[in-house]
């Protein structure tokens, strides 16, 4: 770890890109109203003054405009990675130089660096955390339920070197937290059906600004733009497979046949599938859609979606690649056990020889939008962190009232956001007339 000039410690690459970092986080600014807005009142009721905010979130520039409205609100902010290769490093470096933010994240860094960088943002003891996945609230519990050997070495040697009262202390400090992703939302909700669950979080993945746009619009978009980088390859003529047919399985599917692709969907919910057939695509089992694609994309927030067995169907020169949150998606194990390399073949690009055939795969099977280009773009993100920045003043202003267990934040913010953002873009709407209203609440007036 270092420290800069003014004291704030970080652990960043390289402090001299903060210049770029300020100018690329400006320009994401101008293209996020609502956040804007948000900070602006956030400056003058100051709601999170004298909280400790960890944040385990891709280090982007859109994260950059909600981490400086956090602070603007009065927090005291430590932000490390949320996947070891979305980190924009000018960005990190503009956040610690320009404001003072501490921040933990590297491009690229290793396991243990990851780890190390989730220990830093545990050790800044949080009242709130905020997360893409869960890490840093999964740490926490593994505290709270003492499973110190379930802990990555960086956090489990830290954890050992607090006593019993400290380790009680650290969980109980936290008044709440915040998830941003279908991932970490359900690894939260099997915490909390378990009834371990040990403090409130709001899940804001369920808010419908967040979902229907930033997982829709974002994911499709950002998806095939970080393909596009990493391979070059023409998707018109193509053959895409789409595993999962959620939010950003549908945003997908729909820019790939946007771009001239046939595009098939993998499914295992029957409600999901049927949908698919009817939005136009042709729904067939992996093992199925395995000889037929030239790409695949996962989109599931599962494991093991495409495994070793499909793998071992692919054409020559099968392409895949991730844009659910974890690696897991892929048999990245299977894989290296059996085939030869990996042989980096451009950047983001490593090919595989299987059985006399080459499979590359991207961005190591990590988010391929974020570890290959630079993610959503920031007028969706506007809306998603103005969800995260309303839901951590609603954690601390609601907290004694939220039970431990995963919440939605209000439907009521939930619209505010939508207004925010029609306001933003010279968007009308219409409003309910008095008999309009009557009608709506009435039981009696029939046909």
């Amino acid at each position: 770890m270092t420290a800069t000039a003014h004291g704030t410690p970080a652990d960043v690459k390289d402090l001299a890109l903060a210049p770029e970092g300020r100018r690329r986080t400006e320009w994401a600014e101008r293209s996020m109203p609502v956040l804007r807005q948000i900070r602006e009142r956030f400056t003058r009721e100051q709601p999170l003054k004298g909280r400790r905010l960890s944040a385990c979130l891709h280090v982007t520039t859109e994260t950059a405009n909600l981490a400086v409205t956090l602070k603007a609100g009065g927090a005291d902010v430590a932000l490390c990675a949320s996947n070891p290769l979305s980190t924009q490093d000018d960005v990190a470096a503009h956040l610690v130089a320009d404001h003072g933010i501490k921040v933990f994240a590297i491009k690229g860094e290793d396991h243990a660096t990851y780890y190390d960088h989730i220990r830093a943002a545990l050790a800044h003891r949080p009242d709130v955390t905020m997360d893409d996945g869960a890490d840093l609230v999964g740490a926490l519990h593994m505290v709270a339920l003492n499973r110190l050997d379930d802990l990555p070495p960086p956090v489990r040697r830290w954890v050992e070197t607090l006593s019993s009262a400290d380790r009680a202390a650290l969980v109980r400090g936290v008044v709440g937290s915040t998830e941003e992703t279908t991932t970490g939302v359900i690894r939260l909700k099997a915490m909390a059906k378990d009834k371990v669950l040990q403090f409130p979080v709001i899940a804001v993945n369920d808010s419908e600004t967040k979902h229907l746009f930033d997982n829709r619009y974002g994911t499709g978009q950002s998806t095939l733009d970080g393909i596009l980088r990493a391979t070059n390859l023409l998707i018109a003529g193509s053959t895409v497979v789409v595993a999962g047919y959620g939010w950003c399985g549908r945003g997908f599917a729909q820019r790939a046949r946007g771009a001239g692709a046939t595009v098939l969907v993998t499914e295992i919910d029957p409600l999901k599938a049927l949908e698919a057939q009817m939005d136009g695509f042709r729904v067939v089992p992996m093992q199925e859609a395995a000889a037929i694609g030239d790409i695949f994309v996962t989109l599931t927030g599962n494991t093991h979606v495409v495994r070793l067995e499909h793998m071992r169907r692919m054409k020559d020169g099968a392409v895949i690649a991730n844009s659910g949150h974890f690696n897991v998606e892929l048999d990245l194990d299977g894989l290296a056990k059996e085939a030869q390399g990996p042989t980096r073949v451009r950047e983001f690009v490593e090919e595989w020889r299987l059985g006399g055939k080459r499979i590359f795969v991207l961005a190591e099977g990590r988010l391929v939008n974020l570890a290959a280009a630079e993610g959503h773009p920031a007028s969706v993100m506007d809306m998603s962190f103005a969800n995260q920045a309303l839901a951590a003043e609603y954690v601390v202003r609601q907290a004694a009232s939220l039970g431990k267990d995963v919440h939605r934040i209000p439907a009521e913010l939930d619209r505010d956001i939508a207004r925010l953002k029609l306001s933003s873009m010279g968007v009308g709407i219409d409003t309910l007339t008095p008999e309009q209203q009557r009608y709506l609440a009435s039981w009696d007036q029939g046909t």
